[in-house]
């Protein structure tokens, strides 16, 4: 008990201590904060003078911040202004557009001076607008390319590094349509037109001018080159002219700042008009030429319309539809061609009856011009079979003939195709051209040359279109064929009628007739044979057909020399005469050589007859004469 409560009294003299302390630390407490009130009482309206002050430093240094940004934006705005004013420098475009695009921007928020800020983004867009015409006015100038081929009218490219960001520009700038409030649209979208419509004014002034030379050279090479390739070389110049209308298509597409529809289409339109007033102008000259010669310019119409007709859709596309005209250029230069076309048939076989009536004089024993050029003609037809047959179709199968009969074997119309109305055609040219050789011949006062120009000319006209050029079959007919041939069989068979037939007539043995008719015979032999080889002299037997010459020959010497030698022998044996060869004036084999030397060459070939004493002592002692 007593050890606790020694504890008990130990315990509360700690806490009285504890209290005691505990006393104290609060009245040192109560001291400090009585000294902070005052403290704060003292500092209080210092601090808020202090406040004062800071808000006003801090509003001094607003409004100067505020002054010199205010002064900084008109500095600046005045350079932009300058800027723009000069107008875009080289190499500086994209800085030009930057100032202009901040503008445009400030115009339309509405911003307090953006009337003002209008006028210079019109102002700045006219000079861009500017140095876009520049721009396609430098690529749309210079010298023409040249050379024999045309090749294309690149725009260069160095000014497209530069035109293709300027256009993506320029399609930005406000309009009406997309921008109705703002001030500027109305002036900028009409310097927009004004510099589009230009772009369509050179490039169409160019590209004509590109295109003129050849469409030139194609005119003037018509009247001295081959037909057919002179008309392939204007369906050329025409295919080159349309790619180079889809070219410049292709780059309005690309370089119009307006790029709206009908603006892409007025402005091609505006393009492409000098590439039509070129081509109706090219085709009116050829034209022109076809119609000032047409015989001798058949086949450059034929040919400019085969090579023509397939740029019939392309044309509806590229120079109608895409520029939405009504026009069509090429329609009605092929029209035009083609009524050209259906003239030429009619009018070739009317020229070749015309050279049946003879009015040259004396045709002569050579080669007509007529049936030199109807080969000619039939060569050149299949390299324009198509066209040909297209114009025969609708000029009618037998129109061509201008009333004068009807073709023998004619189909029914139902059932003319290409190839039928081709050969009823070929046919009506062979049938013509025989006929006025045959009207010829007769004319001829001298029925033998007469005989000769006609086996010259139904040979030749034979031996080209069935041999030498057997492609031209194709458009040849069976029947046409076969009159070619029995016109030929007969036709030799008259030169050797009118030739040697008065020959072998004097070898026919008369009855009842003496000596003095033998002598006769053989003199009026030899003078008859003198009278031939003067003739072919003058006039050569198919002097272009080797081939066919042998053949006469060969068939001119069994005709006349066996009847020769049976005439001779004969009457060698009735001793008609004591002096023979004074009547026969060349034996048998030297009449073959002479009858041969018809044709084997120029007249300066034949032989000449022998002397009499040159004749064979051979040839009489077969028949029983000593000499």
């Amino acid at each position: 008990m007593d050890d606790e409560t020694a504890e008990i009294e130990l315990l509360e003299q700690n806490l009285n201590k504890t209290r005691q302390i505990s006393q104290r630390m609060t009245s040192i407490l109560s001291s400090f904060d009585t000294r902070l009130v005052k403290l704060e009482k003292s500092i209080l309206p210092l601090y808020t003078s202090t406040q004062v002050l800071t808000r006003r430093a801090n509003n001094i240094d607003s409004a100067l911040l505020k002054i010199d940004e205010i002064a900084s934006y008109h500095e600046g705005v005045a350079a932009e202004e300058a800027l723009i004013l000069r107008g875009p420098q080289p190499n500086q475009l994209t800085a030009y557009t930057e100032v202009l695009e901040r503008m445009n921007a400030s115009v339309a928020f509405n911003s307090a001076d953006s009337r003002d800020k209008a006028r210079l983004v019109e102002s700045g867009a006219k000079k861009l607008i500017q140095l876009y015409t520049k721009l396609v006015a430098e690529g749309s100038s210079g010298v023409p390319p040249g050379g024999s081929e045309f090749s294309s009218v690149p725009f260069p490219a160095h000014l497209l590094v530069t035109l293709r960001p300027l256009v993506a520009f320029l399609r930005t700038l406000p309009l009406p349509a997309t921008y109705p409030s703002h001030p500027a649209a109305p002036g900028i979208q009409s310097a927009l037109k004004d510099a589009q419509k230009g772009y369509g004014d050179m490039r169409g002034a160019w590209v004509r001018k590109c295109l003129e030379t050849f469409g030139k050279r194609v005119v003037d090479r018509a009247e001295t080159i081959d037909g057919v390739a002179a008309g392939q070389e204007v369906g050329k110049w025409t295919r080159d002219l349309l790619s180079v209308a889809n070219e410049e298509y292709s780059l309005l597409t690309e370089l119009a700042p307006l790029n709206s529809p009908n603006a892409l289409s007025s402005t091609y339109a505006t393009l492409i008009t000098p590439l039509t007033t070129l081509f109706t102008s090219t085709l009116g000259s050829l034209g022109s030429l076809i119609k000032r010669n047409l015989n001798k310019n058949t086949f450059l119409a034929l040919s400019a319309y085969a090579s023509l007709s397939p740029y019939q859709t392309p044309w509806t596309e590229i120079m109608s539809k895409r520029a939405d005209r009504k026009d069509n250029e090429l329609k009605e230069g092929l029209h035009s061609i083609r009524a050209s076309c259906l003239r030429s048939f009619p009018e070739f076989l009317a020229d070749i009856r015309m050279a049946g009536l003879g009015k040259g004089g004396e045709p002569g024993a050579g080669l007509a011009e007529f049936t030199i050029s109807t080969v000619t003609f039939l060569e050149r037809l299949l390299a324009v079979k198509e066209a040909a047959a297209s114009a025969l179709l609708t000029l009618g199968d037998g129109n061509w003939r201008m009333g004068e009969g009807t073709q023998v074997g004619k189909t029914k119309p139902a059932e003319v195709d290409e190839k039928t109305v081709v050969e009823h055609f070929s046919y009506d040219v062979v049938n013509a051209v025989i006929q006025s050789l045959l009207a010829l011949s007769r004319m001829s006062k001298r029925p033998a040359f007469g005989a000769i120009f006609l086996l010259n000319n139904i040979s030749f006209l034979r031996t080209q279109l069935l041999v030498e050029r057997s492609a031209i079959t194709a458009i040849l007919s069976p029947p046409a064929q076969e009159l070619l041939n029995s016109n030929f069989r007969m036709a030799k068979a008259g030169y050797f009628d009118a030739n040697f037939s008065p020959l072998l007539q004097t070898l026919i043995d008369e009855k009842d007739k003496g000596k003095s008719a033998v002598k006769e015979k053989f003199n009026r032999f030899f003078d008859l044979l003198d009278e031939v080889t003067e003739r072919h002299q003058m006039a050569r037997v198919l002097s272009d057909d080797p081939e066919g010459r042998a053949q006469v020959a060969d068939e001119a010497v069994k005709l006349v020399v066996p009847s020769l030698q049976r005439f001779i022998q004969r009457n060698l044996g009735k001793e008609f005469s004591k002096n023979p060869q004074k009547y026969i004036k060349m034996p048998p084999e030297d009449v073959e050589n002479l009858i041969k030397g018809f044709y084997s060459g120029g007249p300066s070939t034949l032989p000449l007859p022998p002397a009499p004493e040159k004749l064979t002592n051979t040839l009489l002692q077969q028949a029983g004469w000593g000499w």
